[in-house]
């Protein structure tokens, strides 16, 4: 068994880092050590339902769910070594169930401050009006950092924005009053800083389309500039989005198809709905979901 992991460790270090490597030396260390105690002694024999009380016992004894789910992804690449040298069949590891990882996610801004925060005036300078679209955008729409940063010119008409969500999924987002002014401002003063064939909507002062860290600096530089007293980032501008829509409309359905997310349940913990508030959605909007009044409650 010692000979097998040797040999994934030394091509593991071809390509990962000392840190990497020894974190997989130590898994599956602690795993053949815990079979030994078992009485196997083969790789051969690992199978399911070994790996599932493994994986179960380091659950009861204390190991948090992200620990245990890096443990877990180590163990499978390790199997997946022993598939291609012929000591198993198939990966075992993949056959059990990754631990749920505890969502942590930011709170809303409050309405009102967020409101006041983006009327706050600015100095009109290029870079600002850039700013105030990008910000204005992220609320209105509720897009992603990757989202934004990836608009082009031809993403936008008068009344839409289009955006290529997570998995390639396109999807069409009505543009804001607000948001459309923003951007119509930009548009007006663009040329100064872009580049002449460049088709990003968001450029930079080197004329280039806007990074990812150079848009989230810019927030966090805006919001300390006007005096949130809160971080800001775009996750929690889409957040707030996401929060102020659903507490306003409670349409968890809308609401699930302008963030772009594939399942209702994905939204539900997104917004921290609870379920008794999902349940009270849930009843006035499916056509099935009141019971019939019976006798009982009819006399």
């Amino acid at each position: 068994m010692q000979a097998a992991a040797d040999a994934f460790l030394r091509r593991l270090s071809q390509r990962a880092s000392p840190a990497t490597v020894d974190a997989y030396r130590r898994d599956i260390a602690h795993l053949a050590s815990w079979l030994g105690e078992q009485g196997v002694d083969s790789w051969q024999a690992l199978d399911v339902a070994t790996l599932r009380r493994y994986l179960a016992g380091e659950r009861t004894r204390g190991m948090a769910p992200r620990t245990l789910a890096r443990r877990r992804a180590a163990l499978s690449r390790f199997a997946d070594f022993l598939v291609n040298q012929g000591e198993l069949g198939h990966n075992p590891v993949k056959l059990t169930q990754a631990p749920r990882q505890p969502r942590h996610l930011p709170s809303p801004v409050d309405v009102d401050q967020l409101g006041h925060f983006l009327d706050t005036p600015h100095s009109g300078e290029p870079l600002e009006i850039r700013d105030q679209a990008m910000l204005e955008l992220f609320y209105s729409c509720g897009l992603r950092l990757a989202e934004l940063a990836a608009l082009d010119l031809a993403s936008l008409d008068a009344r839409h924005v289009r955006v290529i969500g997570k998995g390639g999924k396109p999807r069409q987002m009505p543009l804001g009053r607000r948001a459309a002014e923003g951007i119509t401002a930009w548009l007006g003063i663009r040329s100064v800083l872009a580049k002449p064939d460049e088709h990003a909507l968001f450029v930079a002062q080197h004329g280039g389309r806007l990074g990812h860290r150079a848009i989230q600096s810019r927030l966090s530089e805006i919001a300390k500039r006007r005096g949130l007293p809160e971080h800001l980032h775009p996750h929690r501008l889409r957040h707030s989005f996401a929060s102020h829509l659903l507490e306003s409309s409670q349409d968890l359905r809308a609401v699930q198809e302008l963030l772009g997310h594939a399942n209702l349940s994905t939204t539900q913990i997104y917004t921290r709905l609870d379920w008794q508030q999902l349940a009270e959605v849930y009843d006035k909007a499916h056509p099935r979901a009141r019971r019939a009044p019976s006798s009982t409650d009819e006399n």
